[in-house]
């Protein structure tokens, strides 16, 4: 018989310790000599490890103690390792940032010499060289040959735009293809498809580009694996839905549909598709939810393999003959390594989950043209009391050219929803995963559109009886922290608090001060009302409580801002808690620090909601 208890001073077993420890990053899928790879981070050391599996749970580190496997290029990263024919591995180290090669005897040797300005992502291994792309003082970016023996000195194959994206080979060594875009452009916004020959020596000829219009954006590009055709992930007919291009610059779509087939590029390498033989393809694909499917070569969809079902979210999809390996995520399922292939699925690895009946399955809701999944309050042993109805927070994802991925977030969400707070994560005007239309919705109105979109999802769920209109609070990461805020500022009598961590708070000096990639994203997102719309200018126009969470060396949301942003906030006699970490960036890795920042969390809904929280005893003040 379940217990009834107040909402929000529900006992949980699910503590902010274990919820801190659960989220381990997995990506970057690959296959080396038969076998599966990819990349996950450990909260125990800090560090990113290349692991591989044999067979399911034999799983084992690639490299010896102390590597870290991830780069830094362009602030967000990107694919960071590739294997050889000869069991060779090469792979960006995080504390230089150097390549380094990795051969089966355990001896790990740098390529090049140290370079503090320099950072390498995407790599594949052609020949007796690496090619990849190598980013320089933070604003230069080429396409470059890395002799894998250390011997000669890097070459430049290409430098054709601002930006570009890893090289991709043909089966036959004498192709090449990229894609690049230029300031002011972000890579969902605008981006060329480029294409040239390769010499006998190593040289690219014939550079083209590839007939692309001015709002078509490219989110990936693969040869077949016969090498004929180039497959290209491009949102010309307002989807990102795959093509064939041939030698002739003709475009043949293979699957035109209502789908989203690609991601928003942020990180260089990503992959939502893979060649498979016989012209198909592995696909990640759906609106909002994603599936796993082969796509045959005639455009039709069948399941990748058995025992899909349950998966809603698939990224980092590769494949080797025709056998796919991909990281998946769903309801109730936390990341996980699966291969599929030969009429058989294996789970391979999988990262900690939250215990049974802490979290409930997220009900993907539409409202007034919103998307949002909704996560009701969840207890095992405990329900309200009767006639109550739950406070919820509202949270936005970062981005804001992004999305949430149920399963990627769920040990956060289940800390609240297993102590009676419901979540409802805005999938607001902007977000990736509903077609080209939904994302433009969000251009010259970031701060408005997607404020509203918060507002407009609240105030749904309090028309349905499921929300008490008296206690809804506001959460947000990065992009999704500016949102709140906003939202904040602009519904008084709706929200009553907001918990932010490591926000965009000034246009204006993010834009000026932020890294390359991003510093010309304003321009899209907000036109010339740059320091009308950012909260820092309207500081104080805030009603509600704020807890502000910053790390010291974050380069994208910078602490400078916070400081000032919190020293408005006191002169307008707002209650604010300011939390700063020194050795964090952008982006909690310490699981002690994202401990910490849950229970302030859940310190902070308590005082503005009036709840007594397990253990305290009392009612915050």
């Amino acid at each position: 018989m379940s217990l009834h208890v107040p909402y929000g001073s529900w006992p949980s077993g699910w503590r902010a310790e274990d919820a801190a420890q659960a989220p381990r990053t997995v990506d970057w899928t690959g296959f080396a000599g038969g076998w599966v790879r990819w990349v996950a981070a450990d909260p125990a050391d800090g560090r990113n490890h290349l692991l591989t599996a044999s067979a399911p749970g034999r799983v084992t580190d690639v490299l010896p103690p102390g590597w870290d496997v991830r780069t830094a290029y362009q602030e967000y990263g990107g694919r960071p390792w590739t294997a050889g024919p000869r069991g060779e591995t090469v792979f960006v180290h995080w504390d230089d940032q150097r390549l380094h090669r990795h051969v089966p005897d355990g001896t790990v040797v740098a390529l090049g010499p140290a370079s503090g300005d320099r950072r390498y992502a995407d790599p594949v291994i052609r020949g007796d060289e690496v090619w990849c792309l190598r980013e320089s003082g933070g604003v230069r970016r080429q396409l470059v040959a890395v002799p894998l023996d250390g011997s000669r000195s890097e070459r430049v194959l290409a430098g054709t735009h601002d930006f570009l994206t890893g090289p991709r080979v043909s089966p036959d060594c004498a192709r090449v293809a990229w894609t690049g875009w230029n300031h002011p452009d972000m890579p969902w916004v605008r981006t060329d498809v480029m294409v040239a020959g390769i010499t006998t020596d190593g040289r690219l000829t014939g550079v083209r580009r590839l007939a692309t219009g001015p709002d078509e954006s490219v989110t990936q590009v693969e040869w077949s694996v016969d090498g004929r055709s180039l497959v290209v992930v491009s949102d010309r007919n307002g989807w990102w839905n795959p093509y064939r291009v041939d030698d002739d610059d003709r475009w043949h779509p293979i699957c035109p549909r209502p789908e989203e087939f690609g991601e928003a590029l942020w990180r260089v390498g990503a992959s939502t598709v893979a060649a498979l033989p016989g012209g198909t393809l592995a696909a990640a694909h759906g609106t909002g939810a994603r599936r796993l499917s082969v796509l045959g070569a005639d455009g039709g969809l069948t399941a990748a393999g058995p025992d899909l079902n349950g998966w809603t979210d698939w990224q980092s999809v590769t494949a080797s003959g025709n056998r796919i390996a991909a990281v998946a995520a769903g309801p109730g399922r936390p990341p996980a390594v699966v291969l599929t292939g030969g009429g058989r699925t294996d789970v391979l690895w999988t990262t900690p989950g939250v215990p049974a009946g802490h979290l409930p399955p997220p009900v993907h809701r539409t409202y007034a043209g919103v998307h949002a999944y909704v996560y009701e309050p969840c207890h095992p042993r405990v329900t309200g009391p009767p006639g109550e109805t739950p406070p919820y927070l509202i949270q936005a994802h970062g981005g804001p050219t992004s999305r949430s991925r149920p399963g990627g977030v769920e040990a956060a969400i289940a800390f609240f929803t297993s102590r009676g707070i419901g979540v409802a994560d805005v999938q607001y005007s902007g977000s990736t995963g509903f077609g080209r239309g939904y994302r433009d919705r969000l251009r010259h109105r970031w701060g408005i559109a997607d404020a509203r979109d918060c507002a407009t999802v609240a105030r749904a769920l309090i028309a349905e009886g499921r929300a008490d209109p008296h206690r809804l609070a506001l959460r947000g990461t990065s992009a999704g922290g500016w949102t709140a805020l906003r939202a904040l500022v602009d519904e008084p009598g709706l929200f009553r608090a907001a918990a932010v961590s490591f926000p965009v708070l000034d246009a204006a000096s993010w834009a000026a001060a932020t890294h390359d990639f991003e510093s010309r994203y304003a321009d899209w997102l907000i036109g010339d009302a740059v320091a009308d719309r950012s909260p820092m200018a309207c500081a104080d126009r805030i009603r509600g409580s704020v807890l502000l969470m910053q790390g010291a060396r974050d380069a994208i949301c910078l602490p400078r801002d916070a400081d000032r942003f919190v020293e408005r906030l006191c002169r307008s006699s707002v209650a604010v808690r300011y939390l700063r970490f020194r050795h964090e960036g952008h982006g909690f890795r310490d699981p002690g620090v994202v401990a910490e920042c849950l229970r302030a969390e859940l310190d902070l809904y308590g005082s503005a909601f009036g709840f007594l929280l397990p253990g305290n005893g009392a009612e915050l003040s």
